[in-house]
């Protein structure tokens, strides 16, 4: 079984204007709303593909049962805590005349103490926990030393644990040694303190990484594709050109694929060549993480491969 973990999810509700005009009324051409935050978008990519799985976090109030029922409906099996404040709601503004994007994302709910300590028990009940995927921003009020808990804690139960998150948390985070960490490139960069300049450089981080007791670094880099580095095997990746017309939940969606594939006891490089391709399908449609099968297939057979060094 997979398991996913989102301590902060949200409402992404997208909106669509035709021209923004500053300091004048817009109007909305169409607009949509979908469960959001990086653990989910996972689950949903998961269930997509037919995977069992669970989405587990922090969910409260009318706009944390909405989330939930969003998520029914895509066929994503949920077993949240209930907190007493609402989930947060995420705004993605879409210009149609420049092709942007712009992101408004909320701070999102306080979580209490008590409401940690029942997730952390529901973590060391589940059943068959194979992998355990830990990703997204902090709740307001929670510290980064929670994500040493939930890594130390699904690590007890004998889960592969995925860990995907950014900053001060990712620093904090390592110290417990998930099984595999996928920054992007801006991540990483903030992780290692420094300006990444070129792929040996790129790779070289990733390899201390490793060094320090992590199995696998996987590193996205959008335009520039996919670096995968464990102790013993390096792979460069690249997607065929598509249509973009989303990026919001790519690096979940690959997240989803590579473990996916893992999960069905393909190779490291199988599994890369996956994860680069549900990424890559996921931005050829609008929406949070919609990747869909279809589209990951027919991409698949034309992901390349480059030398790292």
């Amino acid at each position: 079984m997979i398991y996913t973990i989102t301590l902060n999810p949200a409402l992404d509700r997208q909106i669509w204007v035709e021209d923004i005009k500053y300091d004048e009324s817009n109007r909305i051409i169409r607009e949509t709303t979908y469960a959001g935050g990086k653990g989910i978008d996972v689950s949903r990519v998961l269930a997509n593909f037919g995977a069992d799985n669970v989405a587990l976090g922090f969910v409260g109030g009318f706009s944390g049962e909405e989330l939930e029922g969003r998520l029914l409906n895509d066929g994503v099996r949920c077993n949240f805590t209930y907190i007493s404040t609402n989930t947060r709601t995420n705004i993605i503004l879409n210009d149609e005349k420049t092709k942007s994007q712009t992101l408004f994302n909320a701070m999102g709910p306080e979580v209490q103490p008590q409401d940690l300590m029942r997730l952390i028990k529901q973590i060391q009940n589940l059943p068959n926990p194979e992998y355990v995927i830990i990703s997204g921003s902090l709740p307001v009020g929670v510290q980064p030393a929670f994500y040493n808990k939930l890594i130390d804690t699904a690590k007890e139960i004998g889960a592969t644990v995925v860990f995907d998150t950014d900053g001060k948390a990712m620093k904090v985070g390592l110290s417990s040694k998930p099984h595999i960490i996928k920054p992007n490139i801006h991540e990483l960069e903030r992780l290692v303190d420094k300006k990444l300049k070129d792929i040996p450089e790129i790779a070289q981080e990733a390899r201390s990484i490793c060094k320090k007791g992590i199995n696998i670094v996987l590193v996205s880099m959008g335009a520039n594709g996919m670096l995968c580095v464990s102790s013993t095997e390096e792979y460069w990746a690249f997607p065929p050109p598509v249509n973009v017309q989303n990026t919001i939940g790519a690096g979940d969606s690959s997240v989803a694929g590579f473990v996916l594939a893992l999960k069905e006891g393909k190779s490291l490089k199988e599994a890369l060549a996956f994860a680069v391709a549900a990424g890559t399908a996921t931005t050829t449609r609008p929406g949070t993480a919609v990747c869909l099968p279809e589209d990951v297939e027919a991409i698949y057979p034309n992901v390349t491969f480059r030398d790292v060094v």
